[in-house]
């Protein structure tokens, strides 16, 4: 996604957590366009996902150079970046009626 700021206009790169609601399992990932890379997966369009699908959005962030997002994205897929989302999103797996 593109964001304007005067002439300026910047790249954004999102690191995403989706929740698949067949295996409870999370998944991240990171794009620049979080609703195409969105529909993609539960389309099945997606290889490692496609087995998982339908999957929810559950936490997003968003960063103006790709270097951060794919860092980020790496730790989370790490014990202290799962341990993270589960404090972070705590009202999440609380609230959740179907997760």
């Amino acid at each position: 996604m593109e964001i304007c700021a005067g002439e300026e206009r910047f790249v954004v790169y999102y690191v995403y957590i989706l929740r698949s609601k067949v295996d409870d399992k999370l998944y991240s990932g990171y794009t620049n366009d979080l609703r195409r890379r969105f529909e993609e997966h539960n389309k099945g369009e997606v290889e490692s996902t496609s087995h998982r699908k339908p999957f929810a959005l559950i936490y997003y962030e968003a960063y103006l150079h790709q270097q951060d997002a794919t860092t980020r994205e790496k730790f989370f897929k790490t014990q202290w970046g799962r341990n993270y989302l589960r404090k972070v999103l705590k009202n999440y797996w609380v609230h959740s009626s179907d997760g």
